[in-house]
């Protein structure tokens, strides 16, 4: 099988300007891997001729298979076809059979058919034409300098329709496509990335296929692991093997896989073992619970949570004694023990877990900014409290303190 080059360019300022998400590129670029495709590039450009001519040129001189997305529409910002054209010297033509299906598309729903909507039946001369089963623009696929051109509207649904199944039936036999490329992540939490790929060291250095990539994000870091096989059977076989050779090192800080979050773990751990939970926040100021409420199936383990931001309300609500207050302060380890065993007591839950600290943006009873106290109480045992120092902004600082505090949970239900 050929070694192919493949890039995707999305036109539109919209997408430039963060007004519209560019799920286009996700999509493509796993449907590309599923035949065995290597995806090398992504460009996005604005709604402007001289630059989607370049993108067009730049992806002309380095690969193989060019997906096009957006700017076929009927506007004069839409200028896809107008650049491929000044680029490949193709002219541009009217597609007859795409203006009749327009016009029977605009009779059918009594709707006038301006005349710039007639652009969107221009395809390139001698090309070959898609039709869009969802909606007007047509697809294209044009054949240009020893690279295979695909134009589609940038609609996710039309997008989508076009180029599946037909675009990459056309693929898979114009290049004798014989093989897949197939991914898992592996998703840890209580382990930093430089540590993971420190333990991992010798299998990573050992694996050319599958290959393993090491992904931080928030608070916890994933193994990418990825395999290019003759059959899907093949591939994930492959990378079931090296999954194997992970586990015994690190597998104590794998949560999940692929798409699953750290909060679905925990609800189903808790699901699993038949407990409950409820919580105590004060900095988090209720970005906890919200975490775990977006779960599906939350309802049956989880069952409330305290915002207790003031220390009236933690007074009033969870009957933390001014006297502890005076003493101590709220951002100390003695309050956040007694919020997490109050809240336990409360809501009637198994287990209790709280959160106080300092969000910033001044320093708060004299501590440090990021200063954080979480404490995980559990029916009759003494709490388990830890105190915490992190980075970042206000917002930063929360979101870091709900990840911990998830994190916490994970390992506690774990080793129940």
């Amino acid at each position: 099988m050929p070694d192919l080059k493949t890039e995707v360019i999305s036109v539109g300022t919209e997408l430039l300007l963060g007004q519209i998400v560019n799920s286009n590129t996700a999509w493509i670029s796993d449907r590309v891997a599923n035949l065995g495709i290597s995806m090398y590039y992504h460009q996005t450009v604005g709604d402007n001729l001289q630059r989607v001519e370049q993108a067009f040129k730049t992806a002309s001189l380095r690969s193989d298979i060019v997906f096009i997305t957006g700017g076929l529409g009927p506007t004069e910002d839409d200028l896809t076809r107008e650049a491929f054209s000044t680029l490949s010297g193709i002219p541009i033509e009217e597609d007859e059979k795409t203006f009749a299906s327009m016009e029977t598309f605009f009779k059918n729903r009594n709707k006038g058919m301006t005349p710039n909507n007639r652009k969107q039946a221009h395809v390139f001369k001698d090309s070959m034409v898609i039709e869009n089963p969802v909606g007007i623009a047509p697809g294209i696929i044009v054949e240009y300098a020893n690279v295979t051109w695909i134009f589609t509207p940038g609609v996710p649904k039309e997008m989508e329709a076009i180029l599946d199944p037909f675009v990459f039936t056309y693929l898979r036999k114009k290049y004798k496509l014989d093989s897949v490329i197939r991914s898992k992540m592996l998703r840890f939490i209580g382990i930093g990335e430089s540590q993971l790929e420190h333990d991992l060291l010798d299998i990573i250095k050992s694996q050319s296929n599958p290959t393993i990539a090491p992904l931080a994000s928030e608070g916890e870091v994933a193994l990418r692991l990825t395999a290019k096989a003759s059959d899907i059977n093949k591939a994930d076989q492959m990378i079931e093997e090296v999954e194997q050779k992970i586990k015994p090192i690190v597998g104590q800080f794998i949560y999940g896989e692929n798409n699953r979050n750290i909060e679905e773990t925990v609800i189903h751990l808790l699901a699993e073992k038949q407990l409950s939970l409820s919580s105590a926040e004060s900095l988090t100021g209720g970005l906890f619970s919200d975490k775990l409420v977006s779960v599906s199936g939350a309802s049956q383990v989880f069952q409330g949570s305290a915002v207790v931001y003031s220390s009236k309300a933690k007074n009033s609500v969870l009957e933390v004694p001014f006297e502890l207050i005076e003493k101590y302060g709220t951002i100390s380890e003695e309050c956040a023990e007694l919020l997490a065993k109050n809240a336990t007591e409360k809501f009637n839950s198994d287990i209790g877990i709280s959160f106080t600290g300092v969000a910033g943006p001044n320093k708060s009873e004299g501590k440090d900014i990021g200063t954080v106290y979480i404490s995980l109480y559990t029916n009759g045992k003494k709490a388990q409290t830890t105190k915490h120092h992190f980075h970042g902004d206000r917002s930063s600082i929360r979101t870091r303190a709900v990840k911990k505090g998830l994190e916490i949970l994970f390992h506690h239900l774990k080793n129940l």
